[in-house]
């Protein structure tokens, strides 16, 4: 008996041509092992399609569901495949959130093109919740109608995503566009403060401008100053010393005596008074050199020698062999500051200037006998105005030294900024004080050495019948110096310019000029040396005379060359000076 026939197998009998009796009986065998490996991929496509990670469905084009599978029924929150299908059996529009009219539109794509690939869109799920899909979908022709078969990805976690990286995009637009705003308002104000400040700015150049103009207004007061102030006093001086020089009654030469102190005081105040002003202008420079120590102590101690003695005090150096390097002018103006207070302060015993080497500097001591000084005032004395006591300054007023108004220390500090040397000082009270000020070493012994004024009787013998040629605008300037210069046995010319001084020499050439800086009619001192050299061809020796302290003034004499006398004249400074140049 013929079992019943198999329509697969019949279907697939005749597709492969085995269609009589006798065929199937001989290729029965190889059919059978056909069909077994079409099933083992049959079941082998269902169980992918089972357990496939992303959601997989068929469906008919103008239908519902055909098939589903697990992952598609969990992406949509429904219990299994089957409850899917039966609740979009009839259209499977309603999986999609844009409902009919969403679907209408992937109808029409997949008609015309056939497929519709990365197709992003939301679809709907049981529970009534949105989920973001990706899904690619494919139209497949069939004997029974067009047959859709569509992969479903699930996107939320890459829209998530996406959310956050906008929210995170829009925070960051939102921070820029405020801190835009910050910065272009950081910058109103920044351009607003640019303004301001170039308004301080102008200003500070106005009031810079003003303070200049206000110091050379001052310079130039300070020269007129010099020069009106002085010139009296410094004829009063050279009178003084004049009388102070000749053989007179006791009563008379202690008036003159007197009469010199307080000229010599007031002289001391003014001369402070400008200096000051000077150094506090900031416009001196010093000129640095290497200078004999020995010469420079020689010279002060022979300066302050005759006023050691008026006072009683016994004045003595211990030799220096080193040089050192400095500005010999300033030094030199802290040396005699530091001898003046210390003869002025000591009332009986010694006043002792010497040096000191500590390794690559040097330090120059002015030691006295003096009062002393209470360690607490150390500070103070460096100060403008500031004097120990009025009390010890009447009893030395009594005594007849000299009173001045406190400026001397404040000169040495004021300098001794300007060359980077150390003051310091010791003092016991009722014992005496030492104060020095530290210069460097020189590393080259100077090549010329400086003029070393001497005893001051060891230079009287070169004035002696020597022709002197005094120019000044001041007739009695002109008288008292020619009193002072004949008294010291030398034969003395006076002019007011340097006409009148050919006139006043006829003809012979005198052995040193002294010129006052300042002349008539616009000419200056430097002026007339030069035309009087110019006209003896002959460097004759010259010493200036000015009151003028100005900077520009003392810069230009020393650019010359020319030696240079500050009035008030000290008779000592003048006779140590001409001796000196006449010597040599």
């Amino acid at each position: 008996m013929q079992k019943p026939s198999d329509p697969r197998r019949e279907v697939l009998t005749g597709l492969l041509g085995l269609g009589s009796q006798s065929s199937r009986k001989s290729y029965y065998p190889e059919l059978l092992a056909r069909l077994e490996d079409l099933e083992a991929e049959r079941n082998r496509y269902k169980w992918l399609f089972e357990n496939a990670l992303h959601g997989i469905f068929q469906a008919g084009l103008g239908q519902g569901f055909v098939s589903v599978n697990r992952a598609l029924a969990r992406m949509l929150a429904y219990s299994d495949a089957q409850a899917l299908l039966s609740r979009h059996q009839a259209s499977w529009a309603g999986i999609f959130v844009g409902g009919e009219n969403e679907f209408k539109t992937i109808h029409r794509t997949l008609m015309s093109q056939g497929e519709l690939a990365g197709y992003e869109t939301r679809l709907l799920r049981a529970d009534g919740q949105q989920l973001d899909v990706r899904i690619n979908m494919l139209l497949r022709p069939d004997a029974e109608g067009p047959v859709v078969e569509a992969f479903v990805a699930d996107i939320t976690e890459r829209k998530s995503a996406q959310a956050s990286m906008q929210r995170l995009n829009e925070d960051l637009e939102r921070r820029v566009q405020t801190r835009t705003q910050e910065l272009e308002a950081l910058n109103a104000d920044l351009r607003y403060e640019i303004i301001e400040r170039e308004k301080v700015q102008r200003a500070l150049r106005d009031a810079r401008d003003a303070a200049e103009q206000a110091n050379a207004s001052k310079d130039r007061y300070l020269a007129a100053a010099s020069h009106d102030l002085l010139q009296p006093m410094n004829a009063a001086r050279l009178l003084m010393s004049t009388l102070r020089e000749r053989t007179m009654p006791a009563a008379e030469a202690q008036l003159v005596e007197r009469s010199h102190h307080a000229l010599e005081s007031a002289e001391d105040m003014l001369t402070d008074l400008l200096d000051i002003a000077r150094l506090d202008q900031s416009n001196v420079k010093p000129e640095l050199g290497n200078y004999s120590l020995a010469e420079l102590i020689e010279s002060l101690v022979a300066e302050f020698q005759g006023l050691a003695e008026v006072n009683g005090v016994e004045l003595r150096m211990h030799p220096a062999v080193w040089a050192v390097h400095t500005d010999y002018r300033l030094l030199s103006r802290i040396l005699r500051n530091l001898l003046s207070n210390a003869i002025r302060y000591t009332d009986q015993g010694a006043v002792l200037i010497g040096a000191r080497r500590r390794g690559s500097r040097i330090d120059i001591q002015v030691w006295d006998t003096g009062r002393g000084i209470p360690a607490a005032q150390f500070g103070a004395i460096f100060k403008e105005f500031n004097q120990l006591s009025q009390a010890a300054g009447q009893q030395l007023d009594r005594q007849g030294k000299r009173k001045g108004v406190g400026l001397g220390l404040a000169i040495v500090e004021r300098i001794a900024t300007l060359l980077a040397a150390r003051v310091e000082v010791r003092s016991q009270v009722g014992r005496g004080s030492v104060f020095s000020v530290s210069v460097p070493l020189a590393t080259q012994v100077p090549a010329v050495p400086l003029p070393s004024a001497g005893i001051l009787e060891r230079l009287a013998e070169p004035l002696q019948g020597r022709l002197l040629l005094v120019i000044d605008n001041e007739q009695i300037i002109l008288d008292s110096m020619c009193d002072l210069l004949e008294q010291w046995g030398a034969n003395v010319r006076v002019a007011v310019d340097v006409e009148s001084a050919l006139g006043q020499l006829g003809g012979a050439v005198p052995d040193a000029i002294m010129v006052d800086y300042h002349l008539d009619n616009g000419c200056n001192g430097c002026d007339a040396v030069s035309r009087l050299r110019s006209h003896w061809q002959r460097a004759v020796p010259a010493i200036m005379i000015t009151a003028d302290r100005s900077e520009h003034c003392q810069q230009t004499l020393r650019e010359l060359g020319i030696p240079v006398l500050n009035k008030p004249l000290k008779a000592g400074k003048l006779r140590a000076m001409l001796g000196q140049m006449l010597k040599a």
